[in-house]
């Protein structure tokens, strides 16, 4: 869940997709939903009148992150039907009976979380990441569990624009020139560049191909894992941009290669077991 505000923005277009498609089945008694802000006003003003007082509640998890509240609220502001409310993490247990949807962030949802949430209709997350979820109780309760593509939202562009921030910070000693300036030592620390350096990234998805195509510019090696290579699992053509591609079975022997190692496979506990924690 990067920063970027036009990433959030266009994550909300898409929450607002979620939250509309959820608002119709669980507001059971209204046949026809609008299909705009001015149609949802026109029923606002009608409640109580014609009995329609169902309004479908949206729980976000924690306070962390609060873009992704505050974006999705003033999208929303001109519906009505849809109520978006924010507890801290130790609350949502306490209140989550009483919501239709929940946007996860990084609260766990267990299956005792997942038992209480009479009301539920979708569990998604306002991003990428699952791992939180217990799918399999929440599919038990047929509460259907989502989440919003990277490739398709500018996410997985600001995660790998992130990680190459991130690997030039170690490279440049970024802590240490900090330090330096303060201290008015110029020409410390002396940090390294990253051309010619071989590169592997585990995982390339839509977050491992962004980074694939910022970095090929700086002059450096491409290595990459990935489950399956078939054509129609990969969205770019690869030729010129990975240097060697394989399996997650030869991650060792790639790494053995590497000067940097950039992790962006799903966080599970296969991943954990096999890899993760062998490069921690």
């Amino acid at each position: 869940m990067a920063g970027a505000r036009s990433a959030a923005t266009r994550l909300t277009h898409s929450s607002l997709f979620l939250l509309s498609r959820a608002a119709a089945a669980a507001a059971t008694r209204r046949t026809n939903l609008p299909s705009s802000p001015r149609d949802y006003s026109k029923m606002a003003s009608s409640v109580g009148g014609n009995g329609y007082s169902d309004v479908t509640r949206v729980l976000f998890c924690g306070h962390y992150w609060p873009a992704s509240t505050i974006y999705t609220k003033e999208y929303l502001q001109n519906y009505p039907f849809i109520q978006v409310d924010e507890v801290g993490l130790e609350h949502v247990p306490d209140v989550i009976q009483n919501y239709h949807i929940c946007v996860v962030k990084n609260k766990c949802i267990d299956s005792d979380i997942i038992a209480k949430a009479t009301k539920m209709k979708i569990i998604m997350q306002y991003g990428v990441g699952l791992e939180g979820v217990d799918i399999n109780a929440a599919t038990e309760q047929k509460i259907k569990v989502a989440r919003i593509p990277g490739s398709t939202t500018g996410n997985a562009i600001a995660c790998a624009e992130m990680a190459i921030y991130l690997t030039l910070g170690v490279l440049r000693k970024q802590k240490e020139m900090d330090t330096a300036v303060i201290q008015k030592d110029l020409g410390l620390p002396v940090g390294e560049t990253i051309f010619g350096k071989t590169i592997l990234i585990l995982g390339f998805g839509a977050i491992g191909m962004e980074i694939a195509k910022r970095l090929r510019p700086f002059g450096v090696k491409i290595l990459a894992t990935k489950r399956n290579w078939s054509s129609n699992t990969v969205s770019c053509d690869l030729d010129g941009l990975v240097d060697k591609k394989s399996g997650p079975e030869d991650m060792y022997e790639l790494a053995r290669e590497a000067d940097i190692v950039i992790t962006c496979m799903t966080l599970n506990n296969e991943s954990v077991n096999s890899s993760l924690c062998s490069f921690i």
